[in-house]
């Protein structure tokens, strides 16, 4: 008995009897954004959501992110969820530097994204004054499926980023302002 298998995320290709063919860049875009390996840096209540989204009823490991990572050397994707103090700062930074490449960063609720209420002088006004963000998350907290929608954001930039991005001028130019070379 033959079966026929068509996945329903496959990439544009040709496909015959017994054969499908693709590019490099669209198979590895796939495996990509199918396998997001988090790492969660989860400082207040945004990790509390962020704990209810890998719970079965809304369960992230439908979307491939079931292993959380704990080390920045195993994980590709940095989720920053709640206040993050001037001092938590460099080791935010220090996280992310050790991260192999590609990366990607997701900012969860409105402290990590502006400093939320907490506009004083300890708490910085936004991540992305010292790491770049691919994808925010707004609210405070946000809900399980803001989370989801957000993930789904990046796998699409996962699974359409090309493997030259990385290298690119306009990469490159980003890190520098940054101070990442």
């Amino acid at each position: 008995m033959a079966v026929n298998i068509h996945p329903d995320n496959q990439p544009e290709g040709y496909q015959g009897s017994g054969f499908f063919a693709t590019t490099f860049d669209k198979a590895v875009g796939l495996a990509r954004a199918n396998s997001l390996w988090p790492l969660p840096f989860a400082t207040s209540c945004c990790g509390i959501e962020f704990m209810a989204t890998m719970a079965s009823h809304y369960d992230l490991a439908r979307f491939g992110s079931e292993r959380l990572s704990f080390s920045p050397r195993q994980a590709d994707l940095l989720m920053v969820m709640g206040t993050i103090a001037k001092k938590m700062g460099p080791i935010l930074r220090q996280v992310y530097e050790q991260m192999a490449e590609p990366k990607w960063v997701l900012c969860m609720g409105a402290c990590a994204s502006s400093g939320g209420i907490f506009d004083t002088y300890s708490v910085l006004q936004g991540i992305d004054r010292i790491i770049p963000v691919d994808v925010y998350i707004p609210g405070c907290p946000p809900r399980p499926e803001q989370v989801l929608d957000g993930i789904l954001k990046i796998q699409e930039l996962a699974k359409n980023e090309g493997r030259a991005r990385r290298t690119s001028p306009e990469y490159k130019a980003l890190l520098a302002q940054y101070g990442l070379e």
